[in-house]
């Protein structure tokens, strides 16, 4: 064995310890220069075959030694390069971190080269999260049907580290080049731009790729695989969309905002699209939702569809969501895990601002809600603040504090500094921290400098204090005094919140802005009026990140549903109305927000009318017929034809079979469910019509229908469509392929069934499968052994015995 440097040997103790108590970046030694990969890849073994050449400098101090991070490899070389020679250092590697003894001391400013020769061994890898193998092999064999064959890497937080050695810490940026040698049939793509192509005579092609700004390790990426290339443009800089090839024709569709987003992004920061290209690449089986890798974003499955899938899709922001990142993470990275408000709070508050741009206010607003919900559905986000230097590891800080609630602070701060000094400020923090890393407090002073006002209490509260303010809202008016008195108690535990806030008080449809601050425990706000007021709507501009009870009575709630604009004032009275259904203000509410000028608050009341009494439905039918095919939101569509279906009124049908027409596969799964409804053996007359064609809800919509009859002539069509589905289609229909199995009085056909049953227990008995397909081949032997059905019987008893058998 190798002898543990003593300076090394310290080093380990320090570490250790403290990580015993919580996550700190250690000091910075050394600086990354540059970095140059030369990797292959082993498809079989699942290995990348690596040569690195990486040039450091120490950062100030003299220094001897280098640690890189390097995890789950084989080291096979380390040199010093000196001119054209390599020169061997002594190393320890203990699976993790590579120590280096460098050949001698080096002072700042002086570069030196490393050689590196290593193999990387993902899968081999113990105890690890499954985002954290930095590199993934996709059915490298092609053993597995209807799924590609593919390579991509995930680097965040810090699994770069899992496919080259590397100083793997945000506040370390360099450029690059990352050559990649890959059958000649696949493509690549990687950071910056293809500097070169090279045939190789083994029928393999080396591709060449070269960043030239800096760039943090964990935003370098690779990807290999059959992708096909879609070539867009932004003001002449390449914007190309990698799609596999069965959704290749719909690039347009599914990525074509993008140079509407960068231009977007850029005059509103007023900070151009800072790299050479943008790409956009959609990968199979991906570890994460996407990726914002420097000029190459990743994207899982669910951003690749048809124009049918797609057409089922809601106000989507994903992909300005990882474009918003290539200014907040990329061009500027925060500095340590700790401040990754600086990447994902921008990112989620550059979802709200496209969705203003692009499909207006209550979009912007529907998403605002939503994300707030979700900040303020897990109650284990209360205690931590947004900046948070007490995490134990860097994965603590991907939490709905830095993404939902840390977005609603920006927007937050946003609507109090007024959008002219909101922008002026993120200008100044990009351009004085460009290519650079940043902490909290340098955006602080870049806002301050815009603004002119002093933000310490701001960023105190909401950036370095947790929780948030939970606010008792209460009203009296006094006639004689005319005198409307609002209290206000803020009653979580912990700090007290300074809080500016608007409100807005109406009387004859029209309404009067107030500006007042809340800095008490209690506060009392008094206005003096006219008369009592019809509405008094407290934080009126629906910004403020808080949980709120409003003693408003019903009958204000109802004024504010028709006359305060926004879509959380509508929002606020539709919830009220849908508790109290047999109230007929309550009522009068929700008939009218059934045609809301905005689907999803369309979309919510009529889910409503399931829950209302026969008179209220009686009301609305006429209301969800009309609608139902008036409506052009899909998702919208589809709840309006599924509550229509529960009326089970024949009078109905043309409503139902005018809905199979859509492009949509969730309206015409719906449109099917109303048919089924009233009529099952009209609707799988339908259901044959959709049989060529289907996916989702709408597959499971026929496997429904038919499993009910379970009619040996549409046993053809499950059994195909089942075995030709893809892993994820084959569980979700798991259950209604074991019903029709189950209940189909045909040898042949049950045992075809057992088999695919059978095959999926023992292929992914390692993954928990065995179990479950287990219980149902139990209930195939009990329905079987009634239908004396014995040949299927023993085969259901065979597939048992062959799944507990398989190892």
């Amino acid at each position: 064995m190798k002898k543990i440097f003593p300076l090394i040997a310290l080093q380990i103790l320090l570490i250790t310890a403290l990580n015993a108590q919580s996550y700190q970046t250690p000091d910075k030694i050394n600086d990354l220069v540059f970095t140059r990969l030369d990797v292959r890849f082993d498809y079989e073994k699942c290995y990348v075959y690596g040569k690195e050449w990486v040039t450091l400098t120490p950062h100030f101090y003299q220094t001897d030694s280098l640690t890189l991070d390097a995890k789950g490899m084989d080291i096979g070389e380390v040199a010093i390069i000196k001119g054209t020679q390599k020169f061997p250092l002594k190393f320890i590697y203990d699976s993790l971190k590579l120590r280096i003894r460098l050949n001698k001391s080096y002072s700042p400013g002086e570069n030196y080269t490393l050689f590196i020769n290593y193999t990387a061994k993902p899968n081999q890898r113990k105890g690890v999260k499954k985002n954290e193998h930095g590199v993934y092999f996709i059915n490298p064999q092609g053993r597995e049907k209807n799924k590609p064959t593919q390579i991509w890497t995930e680097g965040e937080p810090e699994s770069s580290s899992g496919w080259f050695p590397t100083i793997d810490r945000p506040d370390e940026k360099a450029p690059s080049q990352i050559s990649m040698t890959v059958p000649a049939k696949y493509v690549t793509l990687s950071n910056g731009r293809l500097a070169s192509q090279k045939s190789n005579s083994d029928g393999t092609r080396t591709d060449t790729w070269k960043m030239e700004k800096p760039n943090a390790p964990y935003l370098f990426m690779m990807a290999v695989g059959n992708f096909h290339i879609y070539h867009d443009h932004w003001r002449g800089k390449p914007v190309d969309y990698y799609l596999d090839p069965k959704y290749a024709p719909y690039a347009k569709k599914i990525f074509g905002e993008t140079p509407e987003a960068m231009e977007f992004f850029s005059k509103t920061l007023g900070v151009n699209f800072p790299w050479n290209k943008e790409a956009e690449i959609a990968v199979s089986d991906y570890v994460s939702g996407a990726m914002e890798n420097t000029t190459a974003t990743v994207f899982g499955n669910p951003f690749q569809g048809s124009v049918r899938e797609l057409a089922d899709q809601y106000f989507n922001a994903g992909i300005e969501h990882e474009l918003f990142h290539q200014w907040f993470g990329d061009y500027v990275t925060a500095k340590n895990w700790s401040n990754l408000t600086l990447n994902e709070s921008f990112a989620d508050f550059g979802e709200i601002i496209w969705l203003e741009h692009k499909y207006g206010k209550d979009a912007a607003g529907e998403h605002v809600a939503g994300g707030l919900n979700g900040y303020l559905g897990d109650k284990n986000n209360y205690t931590k603040p947004l900046v948070n230097y007490n995490i134990k590891e860097p994965a603590d800080m991907f939490t709905g504090v830095t993404y939902q609630k840390g977005g609603r602070i920006l927007n937050m701060l946003r609507n109090y500094l007024g959008n002219e000094a909101f922008y002026k400020g993120l200008h100044i923090y990009l351009t004085t921290n460009a290519l650079k890393n940043a902490e909290t407090t340098q955006l602080r002073l870049a806002m301050e400098e815009a603004s002119g006002r002093d933000l310490n209490w701001f960023f105190n509260e909401w950036y370095f204090g947790a929780g948030h303010p939970v606010l008792n809202i209460s009203y009296k008016w006094d006639e004689v005094s005319k005198m409307e008195s609002v209290y206000i108690q803020q009653q979580q535990e912990g700090q007290i919140f300074k809080v500016p806030l608007a409100v807005d008080i109406y009387s004859d449809s029209k309404a009067a802005r107030h500006k007042v601050w809340l800095a008490d425990k209690n506060d009392t706000l008094r206005f003096h009026l006219d008369r009592k007021p019809d509405l008094v709507n407290v934080d009126a501009d629906k910004m403020l990140v808080c949980q709120k009870t409003d003693n408003k009575p019903l009958e204000e709630l109802a004024y504010q549903y028709f006359h305060a604009p926004l879509y959380m004032d509508r929002l606020e009275a539709i919830d009220a109305a849908g508790k109290n259904l047999r109230d007929t203000t309550a009522q009068k509410v929700i008939l009218a927000a059934i045609n809301d000028k905005f689907p999803g608050l369309r979309k919510k009341a009529v889910r409503l009318i399931e829950s209302a009494d026969s008179a209220m439905k009686i009301k609305a039918q006429p209301k969800l017929a009309a609608l139902a095919q008036s409506e052009q939101n899909n998702q919208t569509k589809t709840a309006v034809l599924q509550v229509l279906a529960k009326y089970n009124n024949a009078e109905n049908l043309p409503v139902f079979y005018s809905a199979l027409k859509s492009e949509s596969y969730n309206v015409q799964a719906a449109a099917l469910f109303g048919i089924s409804r009233i009529d099952e053996t009209k609707a799988i007359t339908a259901a044959k019509t959709l049989e060529k064609d289907n996916e989702g809800e709408l597959t499971e919509g026929i496997f429904v229908l038919y499993g009910k009859k379970a009619d040996i002539k549409n046993w053809p069509f499950i059994y195909k469509r089942y075995t030709d589905g893809t892993l994820q289609e084959k569980i979700h229909l798991l259950n209604k392929f074991a019903i029709m199995v189950i209940n189909i009085n045909d040898s042949n056909a049950t045992r075809q069934g057992i088999a695919v049953l059978t095959d999926i227990g023992i292929q992914y008995k390692s993954d928990g499968a065995a179990p479950y397909i287990i219980k149902f081949l139990d209930k195939i032997k009990d329905a079987k052994k009634k239908q004396n059905d014995d040949a299927s019987f023993n085969a259901a008893s065979k597939g048992e015995e062959e799944i507990n058998q398989a190892k």
